[in-house]
């Protein structure tokens, strides 16, 4: 495993503010007004900090809390731009804000990579699934024309094939039948301790899921909505491919259950 593998969670100190700046949102649930891509948020100060940042739920920003961007900021800000931050140096601020988007795609399939590479039932892809590792590393190196030009679809495609293989070989470790919803739509379904060790969960739609002392051990979770699922006494634990913005979107309590390398949000209660 490369020694180089950038850091895989957001450090916002040292993040010219890339997600206030270079995402749209649109006015909704999660925003309370609309803002366009490249526009700074109108909560931004000069110093790229957030003038409500202890108080953004309330104040109608519930997607400022969710989101995550894997480290993708601080990697653009200090690294790829070397520190040359877009309001001193306003010609860096459309290749930066273009390639953001890139990296954090990057630095998610990283993250995704990195945690198969720890799972010894995936044992017999670790050696494609370091070569992986090492192709898309090699990417968060690069420039920012590189990183306009490059087809991250097809990356993330060949990846994900691997991606597929580990969940195979670990939920196949996990004793009896297990479900398969991937991709089904799952919103508001009503799975209060449910069974669902080892399902397949890829892409499912669990938006307002009551997931309530289900028990989702070694569950594949990648790219599955959990927004506003009830998560509250259920058992993650060894859950796979779960990210921390899964667990932010979510609601959930001290009892629920998580994987020792997420935290629980700070709105659970």
């Amino acid at each position: 495993m490369p020694t180089t593998l950038p850091v895989l969670q957001a450090d916002c100190a040292n993040c010219f503010a890339l997600c206030c700046v270079a995402l749209p949102f649109a006015k909704s649930n999660d925003f309370a007004v609309n803002k366009p891509a490249g526009t700074p948020c109108k909560n931004l100060q000069q110093d790229f900090r957030c003038t409500i940042h202890t108080r953004l739920r309330d104040q109608g920003f519930q997607g400022c809390t969710v989101f995550d961007c894997f480290g993708a900021g601080q990697q653009i800000s200090q690294v790829t731009f070397g520190g040359r931050d877009w309001r001193t140096h306003p010609g860096t601020a459309r290749p930066m804000f273009e390639a953001f988007p890139v990296m954090r795609q990057l630095h998610e399939l990283l993250f995704y990579i990195n945690e198969a590479l720890t799972l010894p039932d995936a044992a017999p892809v670790h050696a494609e699934l370091r070569r992986a590792l090492a192709d898309t590393e090699k990417w968060t190196r690069a420039d920012a024309a590189a990183l306009a030009d490059l087809d991250v679809a097809a990356l993330r495609q060949d990846a994900n094939t691997l991606l597929l293989k580990t969940s195979e070989l670990v939920r196949a470790k996990v004793p009896g039948r297990k479900k398969n919803h991937r991709g089904a739509d799952l919103m508001g379904a009503r799975l209060s301790a449910a069974n669902l060790r080892g399902a397949n969960l890829r892409g499912a739609y669990l938006i307002a899921a009551d997931l309530s002392h289900a028990d989702l051990r070694t569950a594949d979770l990648i790219g599955a909505d959990l927004r506003d699922a009830n998560l509250r006494g259920a058992d993650l634990r060894g859950a796979i491919f779960l990210t921390q913005p899964q667990l932010n979107a979510a609601q959930g309590a001290p009892t629920t259950q998580i994987p020792p390398t997420l935290t629980h949000p700070t709105h659970w209660t």
